[in-house]
């Protein structure tokens, strides 16, 4: 990179002080909104996400109200921007009725402009309620279904704590499939107890149903779970290194392209809401605990709703939909940026950096410089993408980015 013009000592000055030199994005960014869902049926001992035991009943008319009261306040954040796609997580979204997800997506394209195009998410567990409402679920406008399966085998999803068995999960995906065109399946390995052809049998079983988009991700310890404080005995570092080279074979020779650290795509099926965080285009999100990213001409900034449901829903009635919003500063960008967009196997377009953080490259030169000295990265000025080793030692590669 260092044949590359240099960059003004103004914005050098600046970076390297941490003051207020504040980016200037010259294109309105992609936007995408977040919808999130925090109730569950039971709290999976592994997961670290904003979802809540349900207990006794789901207010499920005061949270939509609150969902739609939430976007009205936010709209002169995002005043003649078109919407992209919308994702709605959680916590366990399925338990949602369809009547309440047709009223949402109704409600959104009333405040919103949604593209025709749009790609509309819904996560959703194989329990049998759920999967019973799937084909309402895409009356009411959803697109595209994302299965937390997890597992095919019996003793890991128990492991696991999850509520559905193999059986439940076999039946989900064939209706899925039946009522939806566009269909992820989340599967995790190194779960305690497996084996690597365990995991094989695993993949083999997700790949048998030829969904187009496939996650799959190792599991990992998260601080504050049930798993952090009570750990499981799990495959060591050299199996679970096995076992990503399995599923990565396995899928990459079925015809899957490896795009991001966790995700697999058929050819042109790849999440497209997903790539607008990779890519560090900007995002609402809406309901309890949800985190958005936001951009105008001269500054970006993050927003966080309050976390528990009912903190949530008294937020809302009291007229206060953010609980922390906070601007991202110039000396911050270059990491925020990288963390996201260093994901995706095929790296990002370079131009990309300036469009999307408003600093010229020029401000990471000796960065990318480090990383593509130690392999981590190649980089030039049409592409930077991490190497090989630089996708299995991301956490290392990253670091560089928050080196002075």
């Amino acid at each position: 990179m260092s044949e590359r013009r240099v960059i003004p000592l103004r914005a050098v000055a600046a970076i390297a002080a941490g003051s207020d030199w504040q980016p200037r994005l010259t294109a309105m960014l992609p936007l995408s909104l977040y919808v999130h869902w925090p109730w569950c049926v039971k709290k999976c001992p592994y997961c670290d996400f904003n979802s809540h035991e349900v207990r006794g009943s789901i207010p499920e008319a005061a949270y939509l109200a609150a969902l739609i009261a939430d976007l009205e306040r936010a709209l002169p954040s995002i005043w003649g921007r078109r919407v992209s796609s919308v994702f709605i997580g959680g916590g366990t979204p399925s338990l949602m009725s369809a009547a309440t997800v047709d009223q949402l997506l109704t409600a959104t394209r009333t405040r919103v402009t949604l593209i025709p195009e749009a790609e509309i998410t819904l996560e959703a567990n194989p329990g049998t309620v759920e999967a019973a409402r799937f084909a309402a679920f895409h009356e009411a406008g959803i697109n595209r279904l994302s299965l937390g399966i997890q597992s095919f085998d019996d003793a890991r999803l128990r492991a696991l704590g999850r509520i559905h068995d193999s059986i439940e999960a076999r039946a989900a995906i064939d209706l899925a499939l039946r009522h939806f065109d566009n269909v992820n399946l989340d599967l995790m390995y190194a779960l305690p107890g497996q084996t690597l052809a365990d995991a094989a049998q695993d993949v083999d079983t997700l790949l048998s149903f030829g969904t187009p988009h496939l996650s799959c991700y190792q599991l990992t310890l998260e601080p504050n779970t049930a798993f952090a404080h009570a750990p499981p005995d799990l495959p060591d570092t050299d199996l679970a290194a096995d076992m990503q080279d399995m599923v990565e074979d396995k899928l990459g020779a079925a015809g899957y392209e490896h795009y991001e650290t966790s995700a697999f795509a058929r050819p042109g099926r790849r999440c497209r809401h997903n790539l607008n965080y990779w890519q560090f285009g900007d995002y609402l999100g809406i309901g309890a605990g949800a985190h958005g990213k936001l951009s105008s001409a001269t500054r970006i900034w993050r927003e966080v709703r309050e976390r528990h449901p009912n903190a949530y829903l008294d937020s809302m009635a009291g007229g206060r939909a953010i609980s922390e919003s906070r601007e991202v500063g110039a000396s911050e960008l270059p990491f925020e940026f990288m963390m996201n967009a260093l994901r995706l196997t095929d790296g990002f377009a370079t131009p990309l950096f300036a469009e999307r953080t408003g600093l010229p490259i020029e401000a990471i030169e000796p960065q990318l410089i480090a990383a593509r000295s130690r392999g981590l990265l190649e980089a030039d000025s049409q592409r930077i993408r991490p190497t090989a080793t630089g996708q299995r030692f991301l956490n290392d590669l990253l670091q560089i980015f928050l080196e002075d």
